[in-house]
């Protein structure tokens, strides 16, 4: 956190992005009509602040959106990485000081002798560090999630529980063939180049920003393969008759979503289109404009303070026995 020492640089620009970030993403998954797209969503925001990784090998991303057998994984990882509340009365009673403080700074700069009092009423210095609070109150209305612990955990029991289609048919537990999963964070990240991005505190999202995006538009392209299929009632198998039932989410049937691995795998390609891939890219869409738009704001936090607090200071009359001697010595 030193890095936010005298400049809210950073610290805005990684809070913008993930602002810019849900937004993003809450439209990304907008037309998909699939079960399970809101669990996505709000996942996936949640984990801005992880070493998030994707494993669409052997099946396993297809299959966690696939399969009706998972739908308790995105279900139980929604709750168990609900846990943050960060507002509190105390919270809310500091930030409040902090403003009613400032105001009767520059009411006093007003309404004060401005001969006696304008070097000693702490207005530059409160304009200078007044960029704090747009910071906290932002990570406060955000809620990150920043426990390692906790995220790795909620991790841990999710994957637990996931299952993968078979080639018989039968899905089985992902844990019962091997350790890896689809959705998972990164740990011991050995390179020091990727510390910052294993790190969770919310102000190294910038590190993150990349290949998150990489990581939801592989999710984000599995999701809309599926509710494309669905939207021309394609069942998983071929030979099993569509069902659509209003009761289930999105209006898709268990028995239409379950078939083999191959079945799965070719389900969550997009009709017409290459496997995912073998068009992966390392830049997501929008990914330049989100950029600039958090630069810019970041930059406008910085010097719409500082720029406040220089111009105060600037401004302000010299006065002491120095600045008389030196008036003295010129005449």
């Amino acid at each position: 956190m030193l890095l936010t020492v005298g400049s809210p640089t950073l610290a805005a620009y990684s809070l913008v992005l993930t602002v810019l970030n849900g937004r993003w993403i809450a439209r990304r998954f907008s037309s998909y009509k699939f079960p399970n797209i809101r669990q996505a969503v709000r996942i996936l925001s949640s984990l801005q602040q992880s070493p998030l990784q994707i494993n669409a090998q052997n099946s396993l991303l297809a299959s966690l959106i696939v399969l009706p057998h998972n739908d308790e994984w995105w279900r139980e990882l929604v709750i168990w990485l609900d846990y943050t509340h960060t507002w509190s009365i105390s919270a809310v009673t500091s930030i409040a000081w902090v403003i009613i403080a400032y105001i009767f700074t520059v009411i006093d700069s007003f309404t004060g002798d401005i001969t006696t009092s304008v070097n000693a009423n702490g207005e530059g210095v409160g304009s200078l560090w007044i960029w704090l609070l747009p910071i906290v109150i932002g990570w406060l209305q955000i809620s990150p999630k920043c426990d390692a612990n906790r995220l790795f955990q909620a991790m841990r029991r999710a994957n637990n529980i996931a299952f993968v289609a078979e080639p018989s048919g039968t899905p089985v537990l992902a844990t019962s063939i091997s350790q890896e999963h689809a959705i998972s964070l990164k740990q011991g990240v050995g390179d020091p180049l990727y510390r910052d991005e294993s790190c969770t505190v919310p102000l190294y999202n910038y590190a993150r920003f990349l290949p998150w995006v990489q990581a939801v538009e592989e999710v984000s392209e599995m999701f809309r393969a599926a509710s494309q299929h669905a939207h021309l009632h394609l069942s998983v198998n071929p030979s099993v008759e569509w069902e659509k039932e209003e009761k289930y989410p999105a209006g898709v049937d268990p028995k239409n979503r379950i078939g083999t691995r191959e079945q799965v795998e070719v389900y969550c390609v997009p009709l017409g289109e290459q496997p995912w891939p073998n068009r992966r890219s390392i830049w997501g869409p929008n990914v330049f404009s989100r950029i600039a738009i958090a630069s810019l704001t970041a930059l406008s936090l910085q010097w719409g303070t500082t720029g406040a607090a220089v111009v105060a200071v600037w401004l302000t009359p010299t006065t002491g026995k120095f600045y008389t001697l030196a008036s003295q010595s010129t005449v």
